[in-house]
């Protein structure tokens, strides 16, 4: 049976309208990863739609249909990374056992390293010069929460469930070592001799750091040293 020229048409047409959402969809991702890129090399101030653009190998006209912004499209990326945070840090609940919880917010913490590192790199930049780019809510919602994990920390300590430590530095301690493999990935390369950490080296990582956390805040009647701190 033959198809008319009409109904080639619309078959046409009706391929054509699925196959848009596909090609936005990419064009969206492929912007995203180029300005992930861009700002992680550059910082938000240097970094330029145009570059961008090129990058995306898309027009500068696409990157503001997208995103309208450079601002726009700099917190759209911080959000993300911002979000899994709170994210992790939701699993430190105080009716939990740390020697679950703590594990479980380790690996949720590079578990944002390994996805978005980029943007993990952006995230802590923007952090270590005071947050100017970003809207007045959300460095109190990070603030807020750091308070609620320091508290769930206390409150484990309290119940004996861990050593007596200061929780404030535990956190920043799991902070830090999570991430320097975004921070510092050319000394990492340095050491492991690759340039980016793969499935087994993020597994040794997290058993590695599980376990230095773990066995440093047991409690002292589950787990008795002889070691005293030195004075600093």
């Amino acid at each position: 049976m033959s198809t008319s020229p009409t109904d080639s048409r619309l078959a046409a047409s009706k391929r054509s309208r699925r196959s848009v959402p596909g090609i936005r969809e990419r064009n969206r991702q492929r912007i995203l990863l180029a300005a992930c890129e861009e700002f992680a090399d550059k910082g938000f101030a240097a970094a330029r739609t145009l570059d961008i653009a090129i990058r995306a190998q898309v027009s500068k006209s696409n990157v503001y249909y997208y995103f309208q912004t450079k601002e726009n499209l700099y917190l759209h990326l911080l959000e993300n990374v911002i979000n899994a945070v709170l994210e992790a840090s939701s699993l430190l609940r105080e009716c939990d056992d740390p020697a679950w919880a703590l594990p479980a917010y380790i690996r949720a913490r590079l578990h944002i390293v390994r996805q978005w590192p980029q943007a993990y790199k952006m995230f802590a930049s923007e952090m270590l010069h005071g947050a100017p780019h970003l809207p007045p809510d959300w460095p109190q919602r990070l603030r807020d929460d750091s308070t609620r994990s320091v508290e769930c920390i206390a409150v484990w300590i309290e119940r004996g469930l861990l050593a007596p430590i200061d929780p404030q530095h535990l956190l920043l301690a799991i902070a830090a070592a999570t991430r320097t493999y975004v921070d510092f990935d050319w000394q990492i390369a340095m050491i492991t001799g690759k340039l980016q950490p793969d499935t087994d080296e993020f597994e040794a990582i997290a058993t590695t750091l599980t376990r230095l956390v773990l066995l440093g805040t047991a409690p002292e009647s589950t787990h008795p040293s002889r070691l005293r701190p030195l004075p600093l």
